[in-house]
């Protein structure tokens, strides 16, 4: 593999993300039972023990998994996709197949979700925008992820690029390397 700074960077910067998410994950179970346990028994003994902040901290807990780890589901290849002909085609073609989806979908995608979402982030922090919910949390840190997800999504999606078209121009049987490598979720 041909990887260079900025792809070992942003693979780092991915793992290390992925990482985290992990522990997010953890926390926002944790946050959920707790705010179902605490529904429960406010009930029976007749005080509430819970609160919208917990229901929206949860809620919050998984956008940010959600979001932040589409770029770690990428460099891993463990997101979705329709494996019906992708998954018997050899490594090349897969990197084709790659390059085409990474620059005329993902990355055109990626820019047009940023491009499009700047203008209602960048007014939910102008107005501090919080939650109708009593006791609820402000929303404009979270709308805020939105464009950091994106963008690490980009700079995920151009070190595959880089990758494919690396393959690509290497020629030759380069398929034995790339099926190691291959693990993607079929459908």
């Amino acid at each position: 593999m041909n990887d260079n700074a900025y792809t070992r960077f942003v693979d780092r910067m991915t793992g290390g993300l992925g990482r985290f998410i992990s522990w997010m994950a953890l926390l926002m179970v944790s946050i959920g039972a707790f705010n179902a346990i605490a529904r429960w028994a406010g009930r029976r003994i007749g005080i509430d023990l819970s609160s919208n902040l917990y229901l929206e901290l949860q809620w919050y807990l998984f956008s940010l998994i959600f979001l932040l780890g589409a770029g770690y589901a990428l460099k891993e290849n463990a997101h979705v996709r329709v494996d019906v002909i992708y998954g018997r085609l050899r490594a090349r073609s897969r990197a084709l197949v790659n390059v085409v989806g990474s620059a005329l979908m993902l990355m055109p995608f990626c820019v047009f979700v940023l491009w499009v979402s700047w203008p209602s982030i960048r007014n939910s922090w102008v107005v501090r925008e919080g939650s109708p919910d009593p006791s609820g949390l402000p929303r404009y840190p979270i709308k805020a992820v939105i464009i950091v997800a994106f963008v690490l999504l980009l700079a995920q999606g151009a070190v595959e690029l880089i990758r494919d078209i690396g393959m690509l121009r290497r020629g030759g049987d380069a398929d034995a390397e790339a099926d190691e490598a291959h693990v993607g979720i079929k459908l």
